[in-house]
């Protein structure tokens, strides 16, 4: 299979060597559950766009610094791809801004969230099974990183899985796009490592409270398989 990354951000210098870009980060977690992906990647924050939704059978969406709703070029150009795989019924999986991306670009809302930061390790409660939810998992943790929130999905959306601070932290648009506010490719020492970098925005206590959840298990292979059957189907 033929997945597009396309690319809403970089890591900072300084902290590529902890696992790189997110070039790096996705290919090693789907190298573990699936090793014959093959990646391309699309630099669409500086404006490298696919020629066409045709060129790959998957596209991922990575997360960002940037919020969905801001006045950049290249965030309208991406709502525009967005919907036309949504047309072409081309397989989609956002994950934090991608996820984001996925409600906004197809008539969804998506604003800074009420309970502020979300960071650390979040407890996800599964909503709605589906028969690509193989291994079966009604409760799973994962890394968030996120200030922004979806609160009001797409039309023919359904609601997969929440978390106690966010409402919409999983969703289905139809039968062929996918939206995780987590990040699964995400590894622990990154996530650390960005929760130190950003106390004065976060705020210590919370970045604390982060921090001490990083010793809770984590389920991103689990869900790295869920997308894979996802983009499967």
């Amino acid at each position: 299979m033929k997945v597009g990354l396309l690319e809403c951000d970089h890591v900072r210098d300084d902290l590529t060597h902890i696992a790189g870009d997110y070039r790096q980060m996705f290919p090693a977690l789907f190298s573990q559950v699936a090793p014959n992906w093959e990646f391309v990647f699309y630099d669409v924050c500086n404006g490298i766009f696919p020629a066409s939704v045709h060129e790959c059978d998957l596209y991922i969406s990575t997360g960002s610094k940037s919020s969905v709703y801001d006045q950049e070029d290249w965030i309208s150009l991406l709502k525009v791809f967005i919907n036309d795989l949504y047309r072409s019924e081309k397989k989609y999986v956002g994950i934090c801004f991608g996820h984001q991306m996925l409600a906004e670009a197809l008539s969804g809302k998506v604003v800074k969230g009420s309970p502020g930061w979300c960071v650390g390790v979040h407890s996800f409660s599964l909503i709605q099974n589906e028969e690509w939810m193989k291994p079966e998992m009604e409760d799973f943790n994962l890394l968030m990183m996120c200030q922004d929130q979806v609160v009001q999905m797409p039309p023919s959306s359904t609601l997969l899985a929440k978390t106690a601070d966010c409402p919409v932290g999983m969703f289905q648009v139809g039968s062929h796009m996918l939206g995780i506010q987590a990040h699964p490719e995400f590894p622990v020492p990154y996530n650390r490592a960005l929760m130190e970098l950003r106390v004065e925005r976060i705020g210590q206590a919370k970045v604390d409270a982060g921090i001490a959840s990083l010793a809770l298990p984590t389920h991103e292979l689990t869900i790295a398989t869920w997308i894979k059957n996802f983009a499967m189907l």
